[in-house]
């Protein structure tokens, strides 16, 4: 007995498991690498985190910033018709500064913080990454450039981006606006739901439609009075030559002969008709034979 709960209670808890939430986690201690790349087994990586070695045209650092990201589903209701955000879409710094990024991941699902543009002398493969993989927070250190530029920010997982996940770093003066930065800039390939709402009719358009319903309601009306007025004028034709042909035929009958009278016509009209039939069956079927070949 001791044995069943045992496994009863093991496969629920097997069973429960991919339910579970899972819980924030810090990611602090992270392997290095080397080149800035840092990641632990947990889900959390950093790539091209520099605390020391100064871009070209920076004396020095400018000033030291820090900020807080957040990254999730919930910061995307504010725009109709994305499903993931961050928190905030648009960043000022001067240029060669210190920036520490806390980047926090409120979603289930895998979330990053990436920087493209960078110089490559500096930042292997041109980039500052942070990525989580479900709620989470992890911190990594970047210099900026000296020179004025608008940095794109973004998650690379698939779809996210397109779907929302953007904003914009503005480093001294910038170099312009991006496109399609919720909130910011307009969307490169807008939404466009026109092809399945149906296009509503002009005022002219609307009485025309009515005016032809009410001339096609008053013209059935008058065909269907034609068409009834005309049945019943003949069924009364022949009801009341069928009533008179009858009275006279069963005139001075007993029921029974009346009966065995109208059996005897039926039967003569049907004989009458299956031999009309039999007729055109056989002359359909003389036309259709192929005529032999010589």
């Amino acid at each position: 007995m001791r044995t069943k709960l045992l496994l009863i209670v093991g496969l629920m808890l097997i069973m429960a498991n991919p339910v579970i939430a899972k819980t924030f986690q810090e990611h602090n201690s992270l392997m290095d690498h080397g080149d800035g790349h840092m990641m632990d087994m947990d889900g959390g990586m950093i790539m091209g985190n520099n605390t020391e070695k100064l871009p070209g045209g920076c004396d020095k650092i400018s000033e030291s910033k820090e900020i807080t990201v957040h990254a999730g589903h919930k910061y995307a209701e504010k725009f109709p018709g994305r499903m993931f955000a961050f928190d905030k879409q648009e960043y000022h710094f001067k240029p060669c500064t210190k920036l520490t990024v806390n980047f926090i991941n409120d979603d289930e699902i895998r979330h990053q913080w990436m920087m493209h543009g960078l110089p490559k002398y500096l930042y292997p493969k041109g980039m500052f990454h942070l990525e989580l993989t479900g709620p989470g927070k992890i911190s990594g250190t970047l210099i900026l450039p000296a020179a004025d530029k608008t940095y794109l920010v973004h998650c690379d997982i698939a779809q996210h981006m397109e779907k929302g996940m953007k904003s914009q770093l503005i480093v001294g003066k910038g170099s312009g606006t991006l496109p399609s930065i919720p909130g910011i800039s307009a969307y490169v390939i807008q939404d466009d739901y026109s092809d399945s709402i149906p296009a509503l009719p002009t005022v002219a358009e609307k009485a025309l439609m009515d005016k032809k319903a009410e001339t096609d309601k008053k013209l059935g009306a008058q065909q269907n009075d034609s068409v009834i007025s005309g049945v019943m004028i003949i069924g009364l034709v022949i009801g009341v030559l069928l009533a008179l042909f009858l009275t006279k035929k069963f005139k001075g009958k007993t029921v029974s002969e009346s009966v065995s009278y109208s059996f005897d016509v039926f039967s003569r009209v049907m004989v009458f008709l299956i031999k009309e039939i039999k007729t055109l069956i056989a002359l359909i079927l003389s036309k259709s034979k192929k005529l032999p070949e010589k």
